[in-house]
Formats: C-alpha cells, sequence, structure tokens
C-alpha cells in the first residue's frame, strides 16, 4: 500500500497489497480496492468496490470458465466515485476513470471501460465491459450501455435510456431505448400520444 500526505482512510476499508493512493484522498469506511492506482484528491465514497475481477467467461460444453483478468484501475486526479458503487479491473489492458469524473452511488463500470475527463454517471447506470466514453459525457439514472459502444464527447443520454453496442456522435442529446436523438425520440413519443387519444376518440364514437 501507498499513501500520500493528506489521505485519509475509514474504518474497516480494504486496500489491497500493491495499491497506490495519492495525496489528499478520502476513502470511505467499507470500501475495498484492489489492483488499482488513485490519483490526487480522489473521494472514495462507502461501500465502494474497485478493481475486482471483471466479468468475463468462455462457455463450453461442461459449462463456464472465468477468462483471467489480468489488468488494473486507474482512477486519475479529482474523481469521485459513489457508494457502493463498482469498477471492475481490465482483462488485459486496463479500465481508466478520467480525471474529474463524478460516478453517483449504485454505479456498474465493467472491465475495459475507458471514461473521459469530467463525466457525470448518475446512479444506477450500468456500463459493460469496453464501453467508451469521451470528456464531459453525461449519462442520467438508471442509463444501460452494451459493450463496445462509444460515446462522443459532451453527448447527453437521458434517464433509463438504453444505449446498444455502437458509435454515438457527441454534443448530442438523446433519450430513448434504444436512443436516438432527443428531438427524434420526442416526436415519436408525441406521435404516439395522439395515436392514442385518436383510438380512444374513435371508440367513443362507435366506429371501431
Amino acid at each position: 500500500i501507498g499513501a500520500d500526505a493528506g489521505t485519509r482512510i475509514g474504518p474497516n476499508a480494504v486496500i489491497a497489497r500493491g495499491v497506490a493512493i495519492g495525496r489528499d484522498c478520502q476513502i470511505g469506511s467499507g470500501a475495498s480496492i484492489s489492483h488499482a492506482y488513485l490519483g490526487d484528491s480522489v473521494v472514495v465514497l462507502p461501500g465502494a468496490r474497485i478493481g475486482q475481477s471483471g466479468y468475463g467467461f468462455v462457455s463450453g460444453a461442461g459449462g463456464h470458465s472465468k477468462i483471467p483478468q489480468l489488468g488494473r484501475v486507474i482512477v486519475q486526479d479529482r474523481v469521485e466515485i459513489g457508494a457502493n458503487s463498482t469498477i471492475d479491473r481490465g482483462a488485459l489492458g486496463d479500465t481508466v476513470i478520467g480525471e474529474g469524473t463524478k460516478i453517483d452511488n449504485l454505479v456498474q463500470i465493467g472491465h475495459n471501460c475507458r471514461i473521459g475527463r469530467h463525466c457525470l454517471i448518475v446512479a444506477q447506470a450500468g456500463l459493460s465491459g469496453s464501453v467508451e466514453l469521451g470528456d464531459f459525457v453525461v449519462l442520467a439514472g438508471q442509463v444501460g450501455v452494451a459493450d463496445h459502444a462509444r460515446i462522443g464527447a459532451g453527448a447527453r443520454i437521458g434517464a433509463k435510456g438504453g444505449v446498444p453496442s455502437g458509435e454515438y456522435r457527441g454534443g448530442m442529446d438523446y433519450g430513448g431505448f434504444p436512443i436516438r436523438p432527443l428531438k427524434d425520440w420526442r416526436r415519436e413519443m408525441a406521435t404516439l400520444v395522439l395515436l392514442a387519444k385518436r383510438r380512444k376518440r374513435d371508440k367513443n364514437d362507435g366506429r371501431d
């Protein structure tokens, strides 16, 4: 364990051998950190899990065999990781959380994800393995991101949005399941409301 000046580690936190923690960090009670390097001024709230094995298996006739997870978690400066959130270590490369990113409570970040600088990831969002977020991406509550999705810088995804694998332009707002540009999704929702009202009116008029 290496922890620099000003870092505080709460009761019952578990810091595994080989972990490095920078200056002025706060590690909450009951958190566990392994296979990780943390920069300066990182906040880890109680119960967070950083560096555990990622979810990777090979399936065969005899069942499922675990793929060794050999990478690390790199947490850059001024990141905040919420209570009971989990960040898996990489399989071969590293999972990286960019400078200034803020992660809410109960967030899952899978192995090999690369999160840009100053992203906001809100409660109960889930990122599958090998997801890439550009800088200043916002994921609202309960957004689900499929593996290998790439979301460009400055994109914002509304609550409960579903993000299939693929590439998404930065600087845009998205919503829906699966996501599409927010203006398109709103137009579709408005059309459905109008169709439902028309259907109800036709029934009341006795034409259906």
